[in-house]
């Protein structure tokens, strides 16, 4: 075992968390029944209660049966859906009823990182279930993943997408939760930025490239604010995905600075970002953000994509599941994410 695995399980040890192996065996949920139950809870922020209400009749118009968690409609000051207690018990009331299908999120904000150390992980990994959020869900999707192996579905929140009439990118979703494989490529916004550390511009790109991996990452202000906790994401040797909001150039190149000097893009097969919605500067060329990538990543060895619509995005927001492996390919200027395996086990 590395001193620096020691260090780490030092520090969760005084922080009251159980300190596990690292590289927990993948576990994976059921795919999905034709009418699933899912279970709403809010381990973050408040929700508009129209947006709820909008977000669930979508849910039965597609046959699925929602139950919502005691404080998943609340408000508790100054920003929270509930004290985290509560909120806690929500989630463990989701993982534990043996009737609930899928866990799905309202929405994100902050607040999930109060949740983490009194997590059970015993529960979770006894009953595997589909999470699905993203944004500040990233801090308990990434503890999650690392520490019990359950697959984790960056995937669209009620009170965020499924409210809206184009919220959803529905072959994604369809196709992942239901235990089949899937590949994004330029209609999920999937582009080039650099396909090699010598292709210094998409424009440059004409070798055939081709990187395989685990999928990992998620929010990538939620994945450095973790850095130097005992929570910190496991994200060597993986293939990342990183996505953001309104977060300005010289500050994606400071958090993906991060990354690299705290180790964690060691072994790394490529990086794909998502639709980075409003991350630039007012009065910046339009580019900033991709020379800002560039910069900061100008010594990583492998690929790098952009553009692909899961998060924080303008529309249709595509399901992607961490813990699986994945195909990063391509020649030109269109490339494709491939999942190697299904995120779910069909049921029997």
């Amino acid at each position: 075992m590395s001193s620096e695995h020691d260090e780490r399980g030092a520090t969760a040890q005084r922080a009251g968390v159980a300190v596990l192996t690292e590289g927990a065996a993948q576990r994976k949920p059921l795919a999905l029944p034709t009418h699933p139950t899912v279970a709403i809870v809010a381990p973050a922020s408040s929700a508009q209660q129209q947006r709820l209400d909008a977000g669930a009749a979508a849910l039965e118009k597609r046959g699925w049966h929602v139950r919502f968690g005691a404080h998943a409609q609340g408000r508790h000051l100054p920003y929270f859906s509930a004290d985290p207690a509560d909120r806690l018990a929500d989630l463990h009331a989701a993982f534990a009823d043996r009737s609930i299908d899928a866990i799905l999120c309202t929405r994100g904000g902050y607040g999930s990182n109060y949740l983490l150390a009194g997590i059970d992980l015993d529960l979770v990994r006894a009953n595997p279930k589909p999470l699905l959020g993203y944004s500040d869900l990233t801090a308990l999707q990434s503890w999650l993943l690392d520490q019990t192996g359950l697959v984790q579905f960056h995937a669209p929140m009620l009170a965020a997408d499924f409210y809206l009439p184009d919220g959803v990118d529905e072959p994604s979703l369809s196709a992942v939760l239901s235990g089949r494989t899937h590949t994004y490529g330029a209609a999920e916004g999937l582009r080039w930025l650099r396909s090699s550390r010598s292709a210094i511009a998409a424009q440059h790109i004409a070798e055939d490239v081709a990187v395989e991996g685990v999928l990992h990452g998620g929010c990538l202000t939620l994945l450095a604010a973790s850095l130097g906790t005992p929570f910190a994401p496991q994200l060597e040797g993986k293939l990342l995905f990183l996505e953001d909001v309104g977060t300005k150039p010289y500050q994606i190149d400071r958090m993906l600075r991060q990354l690299v000097l705290a180790g964690k893009l060691r072994g790394v097969t490529g990086i794909v970002f998502g639709e980075m919605q409003g991350c630039a500067s007012p009065g910046a060329p339009t580019d900033l953000f991709e020379q800002a990538v560039l910069h900061a990543l100008r010594d990583f060895p492998g690929p790098i994509a952009t553009g692909l619509r899961s998060g924080h995005v303008s529309r249709a927001n595509v399901t992607l599941p961490l813990g699986v492996r994945a195909r990063l390919a391509g020649a030109g200027e269109t490339p494709t994410l491939e999942l190697l395996e299904p995120a779910a086990a069909l049921r029997v």
